[in-house]
């Protein structure tokens, strides 16, 4: 008889970013493996796994809910009780997303940290958010027989941050989807580009430093913002207004898309120059990965995980320097061979990197922990 296996999916019920990209992809090839008995929990108890965005309703629901803390409050203890009036227990309960739900019945749990951002940088978050993983996040993460996460600099985190031991810490690489983030030939998109764009992908909230990017191209040469427009990507997030009003006051060379689909962004990684991530803090960060399978150089920050993931197809720079920023995109733009260089490691860097790979090693480690 095959294991019991519960995974916490509410991150599914929003349109996909990191922590629900990194659920959906790990929960549907750990369905294909056919290793465990899986069901997934939205707040109710299901055994289909869902897409992020074909339930439309169930997300605005969620949206509105996001936009209450007092109500957000009271949704979060509904979970809670939900699970514990009407959960069974099971074998193995995954809780890809910080926080085990208290009230899920299961022999052992299994809990993915990806950062430490709601310590380290109170700023990048939401008020409410920081008071809820104050008051849940260690009372509740101590329940978990084993921890994964992202990378090695985010493991060495966990040990200096808790009481958890390196063997009970497992680093399990994020990965991408190689038949859809790739190198293509024939390119159609149902919207217009620049012929020569720099691109850069992510939310546009604080943590992203998109101020910082938005600053140092303005520092480029002339010449340089006359040939290459800038052109962003992903939800608007949250205090952001000093963002969006550089945005809308550089409208001739910088252009904001908004959120695109998963195929859409595949081909503009295709189409793009160069892409820049200065993000100040990521537990991984998949955006330099895609932009590298699409054979994009990439420009990235130097700090936390980032180096990690990038290796030594990535010219580095200091998040906090708009001038260093602003120098290393130029010396990327300017330099076709050091293009090629970086496109050639980029790709050969990608392919170590794979959600096949990451969930048969999610999969063994969940056989570890249910043997031990």
């Amino acid at each position: 008889m095959k294991p019991k296996l519960l995974i916490d999916s509410i991150s599914l019920m929003s349109s996909l970013t990191g922590i629900g990209r990194y659920t959906y992809e790990v929960s549907k090839k750990l369905k294909k493996i056919e290793s465990f008995e899986i069901e997934y929990f939205y707040g109710y108890y299901s055994t289909d796994l869902m897409k992020s965005s074909t339930k439309i309703g169930i997300k605005n629901l969620k949206s509105t809910i996001a936009k209450n803390p007092f109500i957000k409050q009271i949704a979060r203890k509904f979970l809670t009780l939900s699970s514990r009036l009407f959960g069974k227990k099971y074998d193995l309960y995954w809780q890809p997303n910080f926080i085990p739900n208290s009230g899920i019945k299961a022999n052992k749990i299994v809990t993915s940290v990806h950062d430490f951002s709601f310590i380290l940088h109170k700023d990048f978050h939401l008020k409410e958010s920081i008071a809820y993983f104050e008051n849940n996040f260690f009372q509740n993460l101590y329940r978990s027989d084993m921890i994964i996460t992202g990378s090695n600099y985010s493991k060495q985190e966990i040990l200096e941050r808790t009481n958890f031991t390196e063997d009970k810490i497992r680093v399990i690489y994020h990965g991408i989807d190689h038949n859809l983030f790739k190198v293509y030939q024939d390119i159609e998109l149902n919207f217009e580009l620049p012929s020569k764009f720099i691109l850069s992908v992510g939310t546009v909230e604080p943590r992203k430093n998109l101020l910082g990017l938005l600053k140092a191209y303005n520092l480029l040469d002339e010449q340089l913002k006359k040939e290459y427009k800038l052109i962003l990507v992903g939800f608007k997030g949250w205090e952001n207004s000093e963002i969006m009003e550089l945005m809308n006051q550089n409208k001739e060379s910088i252009e904001y898309l908004g959120f695109i689909s998963d195929e859409e962004l595949a081909k503009v990684y295709n189409l793009a120059t160069c892409f820049l991530f200065p993000s100040f803090y990521e537990g991984f960060g998949l955006p330099p990965l895609e932009a590298m399978a699409c054979g994009t150089p990439v420009v990235s920050s130097n700090s936390s995980s980032l180096p990690e993931v990038g290796g030594d197809a990535v010219v580095y720079c200091d998040p906090y320097s708009i001038e260093d920023i602003k120098n290393k995109i130029e010396m990327v733009l300017i330099n076709s061979e050091l293009q090629q260089t970086m496109v050639s490691k980029g790709l050969k860097q990608a392919k170590k990197f794979s959600w096949e790979k990451s969930a048969q090693e999610h999969k063994e480690l969940f056989d570890e922990v249910l043997n031990s």
